[in-house]
């Protein structure tokens, strides 16, 4: 079974430096500090162009949860159109109730509006999959609903925390939908969490930060992390994920 590296972008550029360093696909956001949240046209139609992997677009209209009005959810829809009109290789998506069930009947008509378009583009259930009560049951409805891949950490805020729940997931579903765990992981704990769940993909964002020296002046400061920075995929850390699964798969452990 090939092992697969899909890397969280926040940029153009991200998606680029993934693909130099190896990844075999991408999510591609915008506001990563938030979460992630819905790219713009504009970056998705230049990504396309440019980069050769699969490009699974994140469709999130705002930060914190993942229980949305109704006017959302069709800026949602219609977000979501668009990126598939533009050519990209699936979306990600998630919708909840405020009991943290998952909202059956939107997740229903995404999954539908996606599997619509010609080829095979792919429904993902982001990790809201990790604020659901019930993994068993919500893991069940996506399946009974023809979601392609869930990402997920196993409910914990790390996935390697999680690493006993991935595991269940996969030996109980794994066989019917795809099992993507991410957060947290690198190259120097993948093999190992590969390892103990049995999984075949993660998921990480690979992340550095950059420095812009127009985000403070005098009074004014725009910044989010540290003074001067912004975050990025760094090159060099794809590749050494990459090499890691890869090396793992081939020495057969």
């Amino acid at each position: 079974m090939k092992m697969r590296v899909e890397i969280c972008c926040g940029s153009y550029d991200d998606c680029i430096q993934s693909e130099k360093g190896g990844a075999d696909r991408v999510e591609l956001n915008s506001a990563l500090f938030l979460g992630g949240l819905t790219p713009s046209d504009a970056t998705v139609r230049k990504t396309i162009e440019n980069c050769h992997l699969p490009i699974i677009c994140m469709v999130r209209p705002r930060g914190a949860g993942f229980c949305y009005q109704p006017w959302e959810a069709e800026i949602m829809f219609s977000d979501a159109e668009r990126m598939l009109n533009l050519g990209c290789a699936g979306i990600a998506f998630g919708f909840l109730n405020e009991d943290r069930t998952i909202n059956n009947a939107w997740t229903k008509r995404m999954i539908e509006l996606i599997h619509s378009y010609p080829g095979k583009r792919e429904a993902v259930f982001h990790r809201a999959f990790d604020c659901v009560q019930d993994m068993d049951a919500s893991i069940q409805l996506l399946i009974s609903l023809g979601c392609d891949r869930v990402l997920t950490s196993g409910g914990k805020g790390k996935a390697f925390d999680g690493a006993e729940r991935i595991r269940d997931l996969q030996k109980n579903y794994g066989n019917k939908i795809e099992i993507l765990a991410g957060s947290g992981i690198n190259a120097g704990n993948a093999a190992d969490l590969i390892l103990q769940t049995g999984i075949a993909q993660v998921h990480s964002s690979a992340k550095t930060w950059e420095i812009d020296s127009t985000t403070t002046a005098q009074d004014v400061s725009y910044a989010y992390h540290g003074k001067f920075d912004y975050d990025a995929v760094s090159l060099s850390k794809v590749r050494e994920l990459a090499d890691a699964v890869r090396n793992m798969q081939h020495s057969g452990r």
